[in-house]
C-alpha cells in the first residue's frame, strides 16, 4: 500500500495509514507499506518543528511503529537521492513482481513506475473528496491526463450520486469508509467532566478551491456556524487545533471553548489514542467543501471516537445517507442542532456510547470495510 506517514509522522496521520495496514494484515493478507519522497523539504520534523529534506525522525518513528504491530519487515521508505530505508530496491523489486494488488492511498503517485511494471491490481482511494475530483477536472480541463486505475474508491459516499456537484471525471467512483481498528480505542470511560474534543486543522491548504465558479474552502469557515455552541450547552466543548491565526484563540475561549494545541494531543501515536480516550465525546466542524458539496465524507477520527465509546456529533456532509444517525452518531448543520444532540447524549449517556460502539463495530471495523473493498475488486 502506498500512502504517507514518515513524511509527516503524528499520530492523527499515523493512525489513518495504520488502520489499513492492520486491518488487511488481520484478514491474512501480505501487506507492504511504501512511501517515497514527494519534492524537496517534504519530511516535517514535529521536534523541531519544521519542513526539510531530512527523513530520519519520520523512518525512526515508522520503524518502531511498524515493529510494534507485527510489520517490522514490511515497509519501504525511499528518500531524495533514491536512499532506501527499510526494504532495499531489490526486496522492493521482488514485492512488486508477487504483489496481486496495489493501493494508492493519498500517496501523490510516488510508486507508479513500479506498480505500473508488476502484474497487480491498481486501485486508488481518494481521502480528500471533492478537493481530489476538482483538482482531477482541473488537470483534465488543461490537457493533463488524470493517472490510470483499475478501480478508483473514495471517501466521498455522495460522489457520483444523482445531483451532486462534484465532478466524477469520467470515472466510475466507488465508495469506502475510513476503516477503524475498534481495539486501539476501546480503552474504558472517560473521567468525569471530560470534555466534547476534535482534533483539526484551522485551514488544511493555504488556497481555496474554485469550481464552476464557486470558492471552497476548509474548517474555519464552518465554525461561524457555531461559534457560540459553548454557550448554548452545559458541557464543555474544546478544540485540539493547529494553525490558529493571531489573536484567534483569546477569541475562541472568550467565547468558552478551551483550546488545545493539535500537535501535542498527537505527537505519537499513543498519544493521540490516549487524547480521544480522555474526551467524552466528539463535536466537530467539516471542510466547507465537504459540506457544501454534500460530499458524504466521514472522519477517520470520527470512525476512532465512536470505536472508543465516544458519541459523535458531527457537522452534516451526507454521511447521514449512509451511517444510521441519531443515537450515538448525530449529523448537525447548525449550533442549534448541536445543542439539542449533546443534550439528548447528556440525558443518557451511557445508551449513545454502546450505540456509538455498535456504528463502529457494524460499519467500520476494519476486517468488515476492507473484506467488503477486497469483494468489490475480486480479491479473496
Amino acid at each position: 500500500m502506498g500512502s504517507y506517514m514518515v513524511r509527516y509522522p503524528m499520530g492523527g496521520n499515523l493512525s489513518w495509514a495504520l488502520q489499513y495496514l492492520i486491518g488487511f494484515k488481520d484478514l491474512g493478507h501480505d501487506i507492504y507499506f511504501v512511501e517515497k519522497y514527494a519534492y524537496p523539504d517534504s519530511c516535517y520534523d514535529p521536534v523541531g518543528k519544521k519542513l526539510s529534506s531530512d527523513c530520519s525522525y519520520g523512518v525512526s518513528v515508522v520503524s518502531a511503529l511498524m515493529n510494534a504491530y507485527g510489520m517490522g519487515n514490511k515497509w519501504c521508505y525511499v528518500e531524495e537521492g533514491e536512499i532506501y530505508h527499510g526494504l532495499s530496491k531489490h526486496q522492493m523489486d521482488a514485492v512488486f513482481d508477487r504483489a496481486d494488488l496495489y493501493i494508492e492511498n493519498g500517496s501523490h503517485r510516488s510508486w507508479e513506475e513500479e506498480s505500473k511494471k508488476s502484474s497487480a491490481l491498481r486501485v486508488y482511494i481518494d481521502v480528500d473528496p471533492a478537493f481530489t475530483q476538482i483538482r482531477m477536472s482541473d488537470d483534465l480541463s488543461k490537457g493533463i491526463s488524470i493517472p490510470e486505475y483499475d478501480y478508483y474508491f473514495t471517501n466521498g459516499m455522495n460522489i457520483g450520486r444523482e445531483g451532486n456537484v462534484i465532478p466524477t471525471c469520467g470515472k466510475n467512483w466507488h465508495y469506502i469508509f475510513n476503516p477503524v481498528h475498534i481495539p486501539f480505542f476501546d480503552n474504558g470511560p472517560s473521567s468525569s467532566g471530560a470534555a466534547y474534543s476534535t482534533i483539526m486543522n484551522w485551514v488544511s491548504y493555504k488556497e481555496r478551491v474554485e469550481y464552476n465558479g464557486i470558492s471552497y474552502g476548509h474548517k474555519d469557515l464552518e465554525l461561524d456556524k457555531f461559534i457560540n455552541l459553548p454557550d448554548l450547552v452545559n458541557a464543555p466543548l474544546e478544540m485540539a487545533v493547529s494553525g490558529l491565526p493571531a489573536g484567534k484563540q483569546k477569541e475562541l475561549e472568550e467565547i468558552g471553548w478551551l483550546i488545545k494545541n493539535a500537535q501535542d494531543v498527537t505527537f505519537t501515536f499513543d498519544v493521540f489514542r490516549n487524547y480521544i480516550s480522555s474526551c467524552k465525546g466528539e463535536f466537530s466542524v467539516v471542510k466547507h467543501m465537504y459540506q457544501a458539496t454534500s460530499s458524504g465524507w466521514f472522519s477517520d477520527k470520527s470512525a476512532a471516537f465512536l470505536a472508543g465509546r465516544r458519541p459523535v456529533v458531527l457537522q452534516e456532509t451526507g454521511f447521514s445517507n449512509h451511517l444510521p444517525v441519531g443515537e450515538g452518531l448525530f449529523a448537525v448543520n447548525d449550533a442549534m442542532e448541536a445543542k439539542e444532540a449533546i443534550e439528548t447524549i447528556e440525558r443518557n449517556y451511557d445508551h449513545h456510547a454502546q450505540k456509538a460502539y455498535e456504528i463502529a463495530q457494524e460499519f467500520l471495523e476494519t476486517k468488515r470495510v476492507l473484506s467488503k473493498f477486497l469483494s468489490e475488486i475480486g480479491i479473496n
